[in-house]
C-alpha cells in the first residue's frame, strides 16, 4: 500500500507540474524477470521512471542513500536495494538475480551513475553481467527534463518518458568483456535513438 500511495503522489506531481509525457508503456511485459534501463542524469530520474511504469519496481541504489536512517529506510520500503559502485558487488548482483528470477521488474542504471554533463555514458558491466545470467529481457528508458530541473532558471521543465522496445540477451555464451562491452553498447544506442525524439 506504501509503494502504491507513495506513486500516486509522484504521479500527481509529475503530471500537474511538470506535464510530463510517457510513451512506450506497453512494450513493458505484464508480468515476469524484466530489467528497466534508464539514463541517469538527475536524482529524480529514479522516481519519475518508477511512477512511469504500471507495473511495482524494484530497485539498484547506491549505497551511500541507505546511510540517512529515515531515508534509507523509506527506500527500502519502496523496494530499494543497496550496491557498492565500483567494487564488483556480489551480494547487489545476487540479490538483483533472486528480484528477476522471482518474476520482479528490476531498475538498474546502465552507466552506473549520474552523468555530469547530461550527456549518455558508457554502460558499466554490470546490467550485461545481470542480463546474461539472468536471460531476462532490457527496456531500454530515455527519459529528458530532469538534467534541466533547477537549472538555468528552468524550474518547471517538461518531463517525458519513452520506454523502448525489448533487448533480449544472448544466450549460450560466456560473459567476457567483449560480450558485455557489446550488449551494453547495444542499450546505450537504443537509448541514445529515443532521446533523439526529444532533440
Amino acid at each position: 500500500m506504501f509503494y502504491y500511495v507513495v506513486r500516486f503522489i509522484f504521479r500527481l506531481i509529475f503530471k500537474l507540474v511538470f506535464r510530463w509525457q510517457v510513451t512506450g508503456r506497453e512494450n513493458i511485459p505484464a508480468t515476469g524477470g524484466v530489467i528497466i534501463a534508464p539514463n541517469h542524469v538527475s536524482n529524480v530520474d529514479p522516481p519519475l521512471v518508477g511512477s512511469a511504469m504500471n507495473r511495482r519496481v524494484t530497485i539498484m541504489a547506491k549505497e551511500e542513500l541507505f546511510s540517512f536512517a529515515l531515508f534509507g529506510y523509506i527506500i527500502r520500503r519502496l523496494g530499494a536495494f543497496p550496491i557498492k559502485r565500483g567494487t564488483g558487488d556480489r551480494g547487489a548482483i545476487k540479490t538483483a538475480l533472486e528480484a528477476l528470477r522471482t518474476g520482479q521488474a528490476l531498475l538498474l542504471f546502465p552507466e552506473g551513475t549520474r552523468s555530469k554533463n547530461g550527456e549518455l555514458n558508457k554502460a558499466q558491466h554490470g546490467i550485461s553481467l545481470i542480463a546474461l545470467k539472468s536471460q531476462m529481457p532490457v527496456i531500454p528508458v530515455a527519459h529528458s527534463g530532469t538534467f534541466k530541473f533547477f537549472r538555468n532558471g528552468k524550474w518547471f521543465p517538461r518531463f517525458i518518458v519513452r520506454f523502448g522496445k525489448p533487448l533480449y540477451p544472448p544466450s549460450g555464451v560466456h560473459s567476457s568483456k567483449e560480450v558485455l562491452d557489446e550488449f551494453g553498447a547495444s542499450i546505450m544506442q537504443e537509448i541514445r535513438e529515443l532521446l533523439k525524439q526529444d532533440a
